[in-house]
């Protein structure tokens, strides 16, 4: 089959996440059984306009906004009729493919942005985009859609999404899980991995530190990742005065990996989530997740299994819950022990394959 992805992002771009992870994951595996995969996605400084990689090929035109009217461009003057599934990845805007795309089509959404207009947008536009976000969603509900969590397909339903048109598919890992627990830093050690923007709310991470310094003074925190300059320079102020946080910019993900496993735990308190992915990476590691209780990582984590959720969603909550984690030593032991056999659940290769059933009943034409 000839595959035509529309992706803000691929997994080149250096603002690339879970969602372009999953992306390539999944053509990766569909072109090794020998399916023809495009993925169409915006240009960014230092990529080339078109390249293989993974028998993939790439795409490129466009910035973050004009992509979307470069994807109409490119379909009309070169893509139309020459696939045989197109798939649109909403994040946070659609490509509108409902409105001139003829071939069988499905929806991809991660998940929904809602109040994380309001972390990463200034007041006007983000209640716009708060308010405008269902109603462009409106379009897709004549079809079927791919989403990787219940939260997700949650909210979907809400949006007035039929239940039978809307496929729920397992993330995965790319890499073997540990066959053992590793052995972990002498001082308790957390550590955050991800982009730094405010919707991620790692400066509730950085106050929930300074009071746990207060009753483990040897405590580290590791902050891994890179993202907005100005955040990033909050983040940086607010660390100012604390002893052992470290930060950790453009690192190898073998480096990543090194870093989740020796930590005690992964804080995660983002304001929503798709899934989490980088909770269930750091299981595979031995790690459990430490986080809040919100769309998407109430998915990944399961309470006493993989990770555990704090009472509330602010920085005090967050301190006590880390705090009595870390003086339990039989339940960091248990529940690390179950972190990494719960993480082996999870294979990309199961994930291409139910993708594929999905997109076989698609391409027969019975929801388009």
């Amino acid at each position: 089959m000839r595959f035509l992805i529309f992706n803000w992002r691929d997994i080149k771009n250096p603002k690339s996440g879970g969602a372009e992870v999953l992306t390539h994951q999944m053509a990766k595996r569909w072109a090794e059984k020998g399916h023809r995969i495009v993925i169409f996605s915006s240009f960014f400084k230092g990529a080339k306009r078109e390249e293989v990689l993974d028998n993939v090929k790439i795409i490129r035109a466009g910035n973050s906004l004009s992509v979307y009217w470069q994807a109409y461009r490119y379909y009309k003057r070169f893509f139309k009729g020459k696939f045989d599934i197109i798939i649109d990845e909403i994040n946070t805007i659609p490509f509108f493919t409902t409105l001139y795309v003829k071939e069988p089509l499905i929806g991809h959404i991660n998940q929904l942005a809602k109040e994380v207009w309001f972390y990463e947008s200034c007041l006007p536009l983000a209640m716009l985009g708060y308010l405008i976000e269902p109603l462009i969603l409106k379009l897709y509900r004549s079809r079927p859609v791919i989403t990787i969590s219940r939260s997700t397909k949650e909210d979907l339903l809400r949006l007035g999404f039929k239940k039978e048109r809307i496929f729920v598919i397992p993330m995965g890992i790319g890499f073997e899980p540990l066959e053992v627990l590793a052995e972990k830093e002498k001082e308790p050690t957390l550590i955050y991995v991800g982009r730094l923007k405010k919707s991620k709310r790692v400066h509730h991470i950085i106050k929930a530190f300074r009071l746990i310094k207060e009753r483990i003074p040897f405590c580290k925190l590791w902050i891994v990742g890179n993202g907005d300059p100005r955040y990033k320079k909050r983040l940086y102020q607010m660390a100012k005065g604390l002893d052992n946080i470290e930060f950790f910019h453009n690192i190898s993900d073998k480096d990543k990996l090194d870093l989740m496993k020796k930590a005690h735990a992964i804080i995660v308190t983002s304001v929503r989530e798709g899934w989490g992915l980088i909770v269930t990476e750091a299981n595979a590691m031995g790690t459990p997740a430490i986080g809040y209780k919100v769309a998407g990582l109430k998915d990944s984590i399961e309470e006493g299994v993989n990770g555990l959720f704090t009472e509330q969603n602010n920085s005090y909550a967050l301190s006590q819950t880390i705090i009595e984690f870390l003086k339990n030593k039989k339940l960091q032991t248990t529940i690390s022990k179950s972190s990494l056999n719960s993480s082996k659940r999870y294979d990309w290769d199961k994930t291409a394959t139910k993708f594929l059933e999905v997109i076989s009943q698609v391409s027969s034409s019975k929801f388009n």
